[in-house]
This record gives C-alpha cells, sequence and structure tokens, in this order.
C-alpha cells in the first residue's frame, strides 16, 4: 500500500516514514503542503497522512484541494489543534480522520488499516495509453487485455510515464518514484537498464518510451 506524508518537522517526518515502511507501506514523504498537492495530483495513494500546519499551503487547504478534485485518498489530517471547533472544520473539509499531537505511533497504524478498510466510493481510474491499460487500484497494466508481466521497479516508472505522458518525465522524478531510495539509481546505470527492460516489454503495446537528450524520458504513441 502507497502513503504520502505531509510533515514539515523533519524529526517526526523521519520516524513516520521509517515507521510506516517498517509496517510494510511505501512512502513518499514531503515537508510542503504544495508539494502534497503536487503529488496527489499524479498518484492514487491509499492513504495520505498530513499535517495542519505547514509552509507552501496548510494541510485544511490539501484536503480542501483534495476533495475539490474527487481524489480517492482517504486523508489522515495530523494536528496540535485539539479544540472542537477544529476537528470540526477539519472532518467537514474532508478529512477522513482525525489525530492529535503527540500521538501514540500505534494508534496512528492502526488508524491508517482503519481508513484502508473503509469503502472509498471512488475507484482510482485506469490510465490508458496506446493499447496499455494501467490499473491502479489492482497495481496491474495489460496490453489489449493480456496482463503484461512487471517487476515493482518496471512498473513504478511505467506508472509515472504513463500519468504524466506526453510529458517529459526527468531522472530524478523516475528515482523517486520508483525506488525507495532515490538515490540508489542517481549516478549509476540503473535507471537505464531498467527502462531498456521496460522497453523490450512494449512492442505490442502501441507506445513507445523516447530519450530526451539531457532532460529526461516520454511516453508517446508509436
Amino acid at each position: 500500500m502507497r502513503v504520502l506524508v505531509a510533515e514539515d518537522d523533519p524529526g517526526l517526518r523521519e520516524v513516520l516514514v521509517l515507521g510506516l515502511e517498517d509496517h510494510g507501506y511505501h512512502v513518499d514523504a514531503v515537508e510542503r503542503g504544495d508539494d502534497a498537492i503536487e503529488m496527489l495530483k499524479f498518484y492514487d495513494y491509499d492513504v495520505a497522512v498530513i499535517d495542519w500546519r505547514m509552509p507552501g499551503a496548510e494541510g485544511i487547504d490539501v484536503v480542501a484541494w483534495a476533495r475539490k478534485h474527487d481524489r480517492p485518498t482517504a486523508l489522515l489530517l495530523l494536528t496540535a489543534r485539539d479544540a472542537p471547533p477544529d476537528r470540526i472544520r477539519g472532518l467537514d473539509t474532508g478529512a477522513d480522520d482525525y489525530l492529535v499531537k503527540p500521538f501514540d505511533f500505534g494508534e496512528l497504524v492502526a488508524r491508517i488499516r482503519a481508513l484502508q478498510r473503509r469503502p472509498r466510493g471512488v475507484d482510482a481510474p485506469v490510465v490508458r495509453r496506446g493499447a496499455l491499460a494501467l490499473d491502479p487500484v489492482r497495481r496491474e497494466v495489460t496490453v489489449d487485455g493480456r496482463p503484461l508481466p512487471l517487476t515493482v521497479t518496471e512498473y513504478g516508472i511505467l506508472e509515472l510515464l504513463m500519468r504524466r505522458a506526453p510529458a517529459v518525465v526527468g531522472r530524478r522524478a523516475i528515482a523517486e518514484h520508483a525506488w525507495r531510495d532515490e538515490t540508489d539509481p542517481l549516478g549509476s546505470n540503473a535507471i537505464d537498464v531498467q527502462l531498456s527492460r521496460l522497453r523490450a516489454k512494449l512492442p505490442a503495446a502501441g507506445v513507445r518510451i523516447v530519450t530526451v537528450r539531457g532532460v529526461g524520458y516520454r511516453l508517446e504513441e508509436a
């Protein structure tokens, strides 16, 4: 399951990321509210843990944006605000749950599990490019209805390219999306190796991965 953590306190953010990864979650983390909105534009997270007070945009504004744009992500708001009017405002804006700081990490994980069990009522849309169809809920890719076997890393790269097509995607963005530690593939040929393997699986998909020298890569219809 994929979780977004939006928290401007670096110490708490690190604790949340490491703790959730230890519980088997794939975690993306940002420190600004506007960055959280950008992540929610491109990725269908199962749950987003959002701090109320952040630079760029407050957590309550991130929640409002997500609900205005019908994002399927369950939203858990973290805050030191414990007055009933604040809790009411957060929930009425669209948060699915509300946790007051300081909190027990075990309770946070339990609340995330509870949010995962709730039906969202909005299915994450299937992304289509050429003959490819990517189902973000099942994390499956098909070509003309036939399953396309992909590794976890190949899936992450293809998902990013399909969602952003026909825009060019830089190497750092690919590293951040497809690797747990984005520094691992940077400075090596790991991205090139994965792209070469992925290209070999797409001859019948009606799309191709194009290298834009010095910029990145884009997916375009063949």
